[in-house]
């Protein structure tokens, strides 16, 4: 009994052992979770979108599907067989009967069918062109996806940069309560004056609200990219993009919207090819093998035909225009294209230029003397010479230049994103 209790008590002890280590490991896995969860930056989000992005993956089932249809593109038709009776007779003495006449016959065979060889070659082209055309659709894709989730991370970060600016604000606005009631306190100052601070806090809490509002918003369209990781705080710094005016505008014509005109132009020209090889003729063979009765003895017969084109105006020839005038359409429509990038990259470009002298005036005057103002009205207002509506109208001027100076920022920085990742990545 006694050894039975003590089994009992050492296996009690080993489960609660395991028990123990079990929930160890579980705690362990959940703190290495925490510890591999960091802030997101801005690469790290262009990698996941790709990674988890479904519309690559169609583009690349697209390549995969124009992959496996290339391989059969240039084969021949698979062969026929051939079965049946010949001179079977249906009338006169000898009819219903397989071994009366001499020329009735059970026929076996193979049959193929060979189409010309420019039309083979014409048909590879096009398949091997369609290869290409999914790709390209795949660099436009990708292109876009890189574009849309730069654009939400930067517009995640400069929001969060207006809410901790405000978050600032709060502090400077407890700290204009306390002048304000000391200034009521000293008798200098109108006992109605304490109330404006508050006032003021007020509306500044409903433009927090606006941002938090708008944070939220912005962290759902970054979540379409990256999932769960648009809830991570991001890395406090901006990426690097490198403009060079001139730069983007030599490479210009290799944007992948561009290239893509290129592949879709060799399948256009492979068509016109196909069409151009149906005017060629097409042939085939026939190998059989005859059984007759055995008075007669059996037979082997080969047998070739040949495709002739009849009307080659009514039939192969407008197929030949068709497939011209979609040539025609490819290269008016890269034309368009074209001068459509060239207008945007112009006017991107002039707007990055703007933007970029504007950023630095509103930093280095426009900020600078809003402050000097505020100072200016603040010591007025201390010195009894000026009212509290002053200084309140001047900190509104200096938060909104602060405001104004990062929505400027984060323009530029949209603008630089949308260049880079149009015109300048690929070409770093």
């Amino acid at each position: 009994m006694r050894a039975f209790v003590r089994a009992v008590t050492l296996w009690g002890e080993h489960m609660s052992l395991r028990r123990i280590s079990t929930a160890l490991l579980a705690l362990l896995a959940g703190m290495l979770g925490l510890a591999q969860a960091g802030p997101l930056s801005f690469n790290a989000a262009l990698d996941i979108a790709e990674r988890q992005s479904p519309n690559l993956a169609s583009n690349r089932a697209q390549i995969q599907a124009a992959q496996s249809s290339a391989i059969p593109a240039g084969a021949l038709p698979d062969p026929k067989i051939v079965a049946g009776i010949d001179n079977y007779p249906v009338s006169g003495p000898d009819r219903g009967r397989l071994n009366a006449d001499s020329m009735t016959m059970q026929k076996i065979g193979v049959m193929q069918d060979f189409p010309n060889s420019a039309k083979r070659q014409a048909r590879v082209a096009v398949a091997e062109a369609s290869i290409e055309t999914a790709e390209a659709q795949q660099k436009i894709e990708r292109l876009k996806l890189r574009r849309a989730t730069a654009l939400a991370w930067l517009n995640r970060y400069y929001l969060e940069r207006k809410i901790s600016l405000f978050d600032s604000l709060d502090k400077e606005n407890l700290l204009l309560s306390d002048a304000v009631r000391a200034q009521v306190v000293s008798g200098r100052t109108q006992a109605a004056d304490s109330v404006m601070p508050k006032q003021e806090a007020a509306q500044l809490a409903d433009r927090r609200d606006d941002l938090v509002r708008d944070l939220v918003k912005a962290k759902a369209n970054l979540r379409r990219y990256v999932g769960g990781e648009a809830d991570e705080p991001l890395v406090d710094a901006l990426p690097v993009l490198n403009i060079d005016a001139e730069h983007l505008r030599d490479h210009l014509h290799k944007h992948p919207e561009l290239q893509a005109f290129v592949a879709e132009t060799r399948k256009a020209e492979a068509e016109v090819r196909e069409a151009q090889a149906m005017k060629k003729s097409d042939w085939g063979v026939e190998l059989a093998y005859q059984r007759r009765d055995p008075r007669f003895g059996n037979m082997v017969s080969v047998q070739f035909t040949f495709e002739i084109p009849v009307s080659p105006s009514t039939r192969q020839d407008p197929r030949i225009a068709a497939k011209q005038q979609e040539l025609y359409r490819i290269d008016a429509d890269r034309e368009a294209m074209l001068r459509d990038h060239t207008n945007e990259l112009e006017n991107d470009l002039a707007d990055y230029q703007t933007l970029t002298r504007q950023l630095e005036r509103a930093n280095q005057t426009t900020l600078p003397l809003a402050q000097q103002k505020l100072d200016f009205q603040y010591a007025g207002y201390r010195s009894g010479k000026n009212d509290l509506t002053a200084v309140l109208t001047a900190r509104r001027e200096i938060i909104d230049q602060r405001l104004k100076i990062i929505d400027i920022d984060a323009q530029r920085a949209a603008i630089a994103a949308q260049l880079y990742f149009a015109y300048g990545e690929d070409l770093q």
